[in-house]
């Protein structure tokens, strides 16, 4: 399961959907990032994968990051998203 999350300007809480394969994952990431790119805000309309009926509409000129990670059930649930350096 991957899981690509979006942050909002002023929002502290991230918005996030899920994908089962990494290609539809990074097909989202892509589109998502290519708007924020484009610097002519538009309206982004994301779908659960699970239940299609479950949508999401936001601007993409609000959008201050996206991240794709993997989901993983080993260790809690979830890869801790974000870029770390162990040492």
């Amino acid at each position: 399961m991957y899981v690509v999350e979006l942050a909002l300007k002023l929002s502290p809480m991230p918005i996030s959907v899920q994908r089962k394969e990494l290609s539809d994952a990074q097909s989202v990431h892509s589109e998502i990032r290519a708007a924020m790119e484009s610097g002519h805000p538009r309206v982004l309309e994301l779908t659960c994968e699970k239940s299609e009926e479950k949508r999401i509409s936001l601007l993409s000129g609000e959008l201050v990051a996206v991240q794709l990670y993997e989901k993983s059930a080993v260790g809690g649930g979830s890869k801790r998203p974000g870029f770390s350096v162990d040492g």
